[in-house]
């Protein structure tokens, strides 16, 4: 059985075929583009369960692919692994909704294993078949769709920001630390970078809060975390 589909976005052909041939090994299906264009139409006809993202193409800016992706396929999971490997980059490419950043050159076995933890942190879970929607303040969570509405409007959240919400409104009022959010959400494995945890969460409040500056949900615990505040269930 098949673990999943992961669509190869990579212009050069030696390193698109290593990598398609590392994932077909481990059980993966592959569709592979070598140009932007191309693989947004893939994406269209295929909707992997996972977009693995170069940022070097030849007809595409990739961190511009990324925001097309994020905004075309909200429930699909992005890892963009690039040769550029600044900081400032790396955070680019998750501010703009990829869940995880890969630097080249890269270990096979490391790129699968982060494959499969990103897969299992945006998978369906037991608890969720149990529950369909949780309701906080503004804020509807659709667990099998992965929509959260806030009054009634559909949010255009990434698949790790969905998973961040979730969490936090499942310990509403308690504060969790950084380390708590990269073990649920990231996995016990995760070899990123920590500083992850405090991009996303400033991307959340972007479009959940209406003063990301002075939130009202998603606030800080200072010298500990985070924790989101609904005052009803105080």
């Amino acid at each position: 059985m098949m673990e999943g589909k992961i669509l190869v976005v990579e212009d050069e052909l030696s390193i698109r075929k290593l990598i398609s041939f590392n994932l077909q090994r481990s059980n993966f299906e592959v569709v592979e583009a070598g140009e932007g264009k191309l693989a947004l139409q893939l994406a269209k006809e295929h909707q992997p369960s996972l977009i693995l993202l170069d940022l070097n193409l030849p007809d595409a800016d990739g961190f511009e692919l990324c925001e097309k992706f994020t905004e075309k396929h909200p429930g699909t999971p992005i890892i963009i692994v690039s040769a550029r490997g600044q900081d400032m980059e790396k955070i680019m490419g998750l501010e703009l909704g990829a869940d995880d950043y890969i630097v080249k050159p890269f270990n096979p076995l490391e790129l699968v294993a982060r494959i499969r933890s990103v897969l299992r942190r945006t998978g369906k879970s037991e608890k969720e078949a149990n529950h369909d929607v949780i309701k906080t303040g503004p804020f509807m969570i659709e667990l099998k769709t992965q929509r959260v509405y806030k009054a009634g409007k559909l949010m255009k959240l990434t698949t790790r920001e969905f998973q961040m919400m979730k969490f936090f409104t499942e310990k509403l009022n308690e504060p969790v630390t950084r380390d708590e959010l990269l073990d649920e959400i990231w996995g016990l494995n995760y070899f990123g970078d920590p500083k992850t945890v405090d991009v996303h969460i400033r991307r959340l409040r972007e479009k959940i809060e209406d003063d990301p500056s002075n939130p009202s949900f998603l606030k800080t615990v200072w010298g500990y975390g985070y924790s989101f505040f609904d005052e009803d269930t105080q």
